[in-house]
């Protein structure tokens, strides 16, 4: 059963509001220059932190706006409509400030939660290393204890932020013989003595979100650097994932959405055959696929915020919401390419950078074979109506 929404529409429509004209103003204009140079865009980060666009589902107790999920999900969305890697950076912080929410010490939160949600504190994810992408039970860095504390060591890979955080939240082995259940995760200055970082990966798309690696060689860690319960650090990074699947499905669907509005657009005003292509069944066909598909995607992308604000079993529905929207996006943007014909091709399309920013949605924040893993489990153990 779909549960109501949270908040009075108004809210969802001035949120939305907020973050589509913050788009298309302030995004959308720097857009093919981010792309191309692959610059981190700090400005911009810290106007959507006084837009109060970071931290959206803290409470505002701990200086958040108190929202809900579906309230991120249509944020993520109009940010990716204007470019995915703004939103990309939306959903990082959002994934770190509910660690911190959920699982921080009242210091911590203190500490913390304030910087990373004003944007003067860059954060990164730290999970992935070489060994252990998808099979995140596989990771070798190890934090061991000492009299002062803990001593980090070990190395990260394709860790969003990297090459400008300031902060990692990084995932490592506590107990070596436990399995998961031996790994903590531990807040870690990335200035310190000890870290070193990569260059920054030069990346198909989404190329303003800057990803790198990052060693540890005996980093010096206190006490008090310990996020959560000791050798919990598996399951309390899993507990934020299906949140992070919404977001990543959002994401997916407002790339496919600026894809059918460029299409459209290009179609009512490209000639051929003495008519405009728009007039062209075949053509037509295209687009409505592509308006039935992102219309699919989101109601997926709603259902499954839903759940998670209601507090009910939401793993199925925010695994197919994420599976779905990620192929969707890559066979739309696809379609949107197919729209332009050879000027789509060509580099400072809108639609040829827009499929490449699709790529990645099958492939982060767990890949859609994976997902499909996932939802077969559910399968198997609830029955067919998930």
């Amino acid at each position: 059963m779909f549960h109501r929404p949270k908040f009075d529409a108004d809210i969802y429509q001035s949120l939305t509001d907020t973050a589509r004209a913050f788009s298309e103003d302030r995004v959308r204009p720097r857009v093919e220059a981010l792309d191309r140079d692959g610059t981190f865009p700090g400005d911009i980060f810290d106007e959507m932190a006084e837009l109060g666009l970071f931290g959206i589902t803290v409470p505002e107790a701990e200086g958040g706006a108190g929202l809900d999920v579906l309230s991120y999900a249509l944020v993520m969305e109009e940010l990716s409509r204007g470019y995915a890697s703004i939103a990309d950076q939306c959903g990082v912080v959002e994934l770190i400030c509910t660690l911190l929410s959920r699982y921080g010490s009242a210091d911590q939160k203190a500490r913390y939660l304030p910087d990373v949600m004003g944007a003067r504190t860059r954060i990164a994810y730290c999970i992935t290393e070489e060994q252990a992408g998808s099979d995140v039970s596989a990771l070798r860095s190890t934090a061991t204890r000492t009299d002062d504390g803990w001593v980090l060591n070990g190395s990260k890979l394709w860790i969003h932020n990297a090459p400008v955080a300031d902060l990692g939240f990084v995932l490592a082995r506590t107990d070596p013989k436990a399995g998961h259940r031996g790994m903590s995760i531990f807040i870690v200055d990335l200035h310190a003595e000890g870290v070193s970082r990569g260059p920054k990966e030069q990346k198909l798309g989404q190329r303003a979100s800057q990803i790198g690696a990052l060693s540890f060689d005996d980093v010096a860690l206190p006490e008090a650097a310990l996020l959560g319960e000791l050798n919990r650090g598996f399951h309390i990074m899993m507990s934020v994932l299906d949140k992070g699947r919404v977001g990543i499905a959002s994401l997916a669907v407002g790339i496919a959405q600026a894809g059918l509005e460029a299409a459209l657009d290009y179609a009512q005003q490209r000639r051929q055959f003495g008519k405009a292509i728009a007039d062209q069944q075949g053509l037509q066909w295209m687009l409505a696929d592509m308006a039935k598909d992102i219309a699919a995607a989101r109601a997926l992308v709603r259902e499954a915020a839903a759940a998670l604000d209601a507090g009910r079993p939401a793993t199925a529905a925010c695994s197919i919401a994420k599976c779905f929207a990620g192929d969707m996006c890559v066979a739309q943007t696809s379609n949107a390419l197919q729209v332009f014909g050879g000027s789509g091709y060509i580099q400072g399309c809108e639609v040829e950078r827009l499929y490449r920013d699709a790529r990645i949605t099958q492939i982060y924040e767990g890949t859609n074979q994976v997902q499909r893993n996932i939802i077969a489990r559910e399968l198997l153990r609830h029955g067919a109506r998930l």
